[in-house]
């Protein structure tokens, strides 16, 4: 029997929808907030594939139904009554027992009772026995709500009770298991604590047992009764005794506590280890059998995966380190799959439900403007330009990331790719971070296309050059410095699509910029030009091609997950001649030395960064840190140089103007917090001093270090430390001895985890329980598998995909925004 859809809440919400004039009023928090949650418990209810397939395609959990216009929200509500009468139908059809009529039904009848007393793995933990209400609260705490929460809800680690020992082979400081009879047992006192103490013995010998604060075992453990004892063993007046171990009865059942791999459970106030364990002993005999294993079968055989019932209960109750160990695989590789299918759906949705637009290459204007550039390529610059190229060829829109360190000439790829789209009739938007890095670009790629054309004239945001394509390229900035009247010109140039190339921050998608066409966005610097930017530009009415690029290495695992939507090309080698930052770690003492340091390189000419240290999160206790470390220095250090402050409180504008006057020379050394804009480009800075450089991560310190050493002159990097952790110790170790910005990104990875990498609020990553993404091998199986499966079924419509359908509907909208 298929499981009928109990659509009586949607149903009259949909109608009381209908009777208020489809002004999203009929629930409280809009019909999207309602449809979500209605959604979630209705598809744990379907068992039949194609009524799930029909479902799903109604799209109701982003129906987005807010913003659909009177007429739109009212076609809507008219398909999904029409589907639900349909479904009815088909019930009626199969003679079936059919749910009540849903649509046009008056007044509620009594519920008949249910046949099925079989309850869900998605159902409440209170349907297992033994978890009352006030039991289920301690296990929300945990995140733990339903049956399957429970199965997942994996121990953080095992101890090896294995290995049985006899009482003389026992060993001081060792966690050691023992079997034995107990040969008396009586409540004692220690330590002014009322207190169980027992002699055990095997036909070896005896030993001692004592468990504090536990009167209430000695009437448990009778003479001659036998038990598993389990415990770190200690020494006593010359005798090991164990000092509260784990034990159980010998009994012909499977041991819980004691002589196996022994699960270590999270806790909560509440929740004791014994009572966990028992309870979790139950839960996973009884119910693992009953989860749905949603990988195809051959795709099981081919990686040599476990079963998913018997992965889930080795993880819990593992026979030996072997199968935990495959268990473990089989439950990451679950994660890191599904994960990421659902980023590959998200791609293909983005470049199949719109076409893009296909550049043909052309060659004469491609080889022009790499002869006149006053260097060569260097071979990973040639290799990712061929990926680049190779996308922009298809009808479908690039979604590209380039990685490469400060300095490995991404611009220039880029400028290339911006080229292409001037040279097939389209608009090229470039946008970065901030206007001063606008401006930047806005520079370097005037300097790059006079060197193939000839630069007829222009204002300072806007610039035309001519013998580069067959009609004048021109190129404009457009950022808030501009007046209104100049940037309301622009903006109407813009849409007549008389501008090739528009320069510009992230705004240029949002206010008021309209393009005429637009084939091609590369976006700098912004890690999250996710989908809410790209749905902008849909609004538009472009799917152009998209580049995503950042000097921030990101360790290849890492980039494949957090942007497994976009594909990757990194740039991983430096134009020759690029010289070395020398970096030294300092000790306290040493600080006087380096102000002296300091005023020599400013007497030669040279500018100098002070990275003020992170004192706390608040960015108000920052700034105020800031501005006293900048009196100090520009009163007692360095009275006699000229100081700039920059902190996160000012504003944009006032930012800006000190980032100005550092770049033009008139100021000799810049104060800073860690907001140092990524890219700004100062080539005369030779020196970058970093206060407590130990509470920073390597990848910030390499940031930091990439702020000089743009120019000709050597650059110093110096990191002050005052009294470092030995991670701490370690990190500046490193940072001293590697240059190359993605073995330092892996290295901060092993030390600090991914949370840590990103800052755990901004990594926008899942909750993974057993993938860790230090482990390349199975992110890159798990991606390949992926991707195989993708091509041969995207929609997962077959048959024998079904099941792994229903686990990416449940498992995804929780993964949040990933792209």
């Amino acid at each position: 029997m298929t499981s009928p859809l109990n659509t009586e809440s949607l149903r009259k919400v949909l109608e009381l929808e209908h009777r208020k004039g489809y002004t999203d009023s009929a629930v409280f928090g809009g019909l999207d907030r309602f449809l979500r949650n209605w959604v979630g418990q209705a598809t744990g209810s379907i068992t039949e594939p194609q009524l799930l397939s029909r479902f799903h395609k109604l799209h109701l959990v982003n129906s987005n139904y807010a913003s659909l216009t009177k007429q739109q929200r009212k076609e809507w509500v008219k398909a999904v009554l029409d589907f639900l009468a349909k479904e009815e139908g088909r019930e009626a059809e199969k003679g079936e027992a059919k749910p009540i009529p849903l649509v046009g039904r008056l007044s509620p009848r009594p519920r008949q009772p249910s046949v099925v007393t079989k309850q869900s793995i998605d159902s409440p933990i209170t349907v297992i026995r033994g978890i009352s209400s006030s039991l289920a609260t301690k296990f929300n705490k945990l995140g733990v709500n339903t049956v399957r929460d429970l199965l997942y809800f994996f121990p953080h680690r095992h101890l090896d009770y294995s290995q049985r020992k006899s009482i003389s082979q026992l060993t001081e400081g060792e966690e050691e298991t023992i079997l034995a009879n107990v040969w008396q047992a009586h409540e004692t006192r220690l330590g002014g604590r009322r207190s169980t103490e027992a002699i055990v013995g095997d036909e070896t010998g005896n030993v001692r047992i004592v468990w504090f604060n536990n009167p209430y075992l000695a009437k448990k453990l009778a003479t001659n009764t036998r038990i598993v004892v389990s415990g770190r063993v200690s020494l006593f007046n010359g005798r090991h005794v164990f000092e509260s171990p784990e034990w159980e009865l010998v009994e012909d059942r499977e041991l819980i506590h004691t002589g196996r791999l022994v699960p270590l459970y999270s806790l909560t106030r509440g929740l004791r280890p014994r009572q966990v364990r028992k309870l979790m002993k139950g839960v996973i005999d009884q119910w693992a059998g009953q989860v749905e294993d949603f990988l195809p079968p051959e795709l099981k055989q081919r990686c040599n995966l476990l079963e998913l019932p018997q992965a889930i209960s080795q993880a819990h109750y593992p026979e030996d380190e072997a199968v935990k160990d495959r268990a473990r695989v089989r439950l990451a590789f679950d994660e890191l799959f599904v994960l990421q299918l659902g980023v590959l759906s998200k791609k293909r949705h983005w470049q199949e439900s719109q076409p893009g637009s296909p550049f043909s290459i052309k060659t004469s204007v491609l080889d022009a403007f790499l002869k006149s550039l006053p260097f060569e390529l260097t071979s990973a610059q040639q290799k990712v330009l061929k990926e680049l190229l190779a996308d922009l060829q298809k009808s479908r829109p690039m979604s590209r990331l380039l990685q490469g360190e400060v300095g490995s000439g991404k611009t220039v790829v880029a400028t290339v790719a911006l080229l292409m789209a001037a040279a097939n009739g389209y608009q090229g938007a470039f946008m970065a971070p901030t206007e001063i890095l606008a401006e930047q670009h806005f520079t370097t790629i005037g300097q790059l296309l006079s060197r193939v054309g000839h630069q007829e004239g222009g204002e300072g945001y806007l610039c035309s050059y001519s013998g580069v394509l067959s009609h004048p390229l021109t190129v404009a900035l457009l950022i808030g410095d501009i007046t209104q009247v100049k940037k309301q010109e622009l903006q109407q140039r813009i849409a007549n699509g008389e501008i090739d190339i528009i320069i510009g921050t992230h705004a240029l998608i949002q206010k008021g910029v309209e393009f005429s066409r637009l084939g091609l966005a590369v976006v700098d610097e912004q890690h999250r030009f996710g989908v809410t930017q790209r749905s902008a530009l849909r609004q538009k009415g472009f799917s152009p091609h998209v580049l995503v690029m950042t000097a921030t290495p990101i360790p290849r695992t890492l980039a494949l997950t957090l942007y497994g939507d976009l594909d990757l090309s990194v740039i991983d080698q430096l134009p020759p001649g690029r010289q070395v930052v020398k970096t030294k770690w300092l000790k306290p003492v040493q600080r006087e030395s380096a102000y002296a340091f300091i005023r020599r390189q400013v007497a030669s000419g040279r500018q100098v960064f002070i990275i003020c240290p992170l004192i706390e999160e608040s960015e108000v206790v920052q700034a105020r840190a800031a501005v006293a470390e900048y009196q100090r220095l520009s009163e007692e250090v360095f009275s006699e140089l000229r100081l700039g402050l920059l902190h996160g409180r000012m504003s944009a504008d006032e930012k800006d103007k000190v980032m100005r006057r550092f770049r033009s020379g008139e100021l000799d050394i810049l104060v800073s917090t860690p907001v140092v804009e990524v890219g700004i480009d100062v080539p005369n800075a030779t020196v970058m001093l970093v206060e407590s450089a130990d509470r920073f991560g390597l990848s910030q310190l390499h940031q930091f270090r990439g702020r000089v050493g743009r120019g000709q002159e050597q650059s110093y990097c110096m990191l002050l430390a005052q009294n470092p952790s030995v991670v701490a110790k370690e990190r500046l170790d490193l940072i001293e001895k590697i240059q190359d910005g993605f073995q330092l990104a892996e290295e901060d990875l092993r030390l600090r985890g991914p949370g840590e990498f990103f800052g755990t609020r901004q990594s926008g990553l899942p909750d993974l329980r057993m993938a860790k993404l230090s482990d390349v091998a199975l992110l890159e199986l798990a991606r390949s598998e992926a991707i195989k499966l993708f091509e041969i079924d995207p929609s997962l419509e077959k048959t024998e995909h079904q099941p792994l359908a229903k686990e990416l509907a449940r498992v995804w909208p929780r993964a949040g925004e990933w792209s």
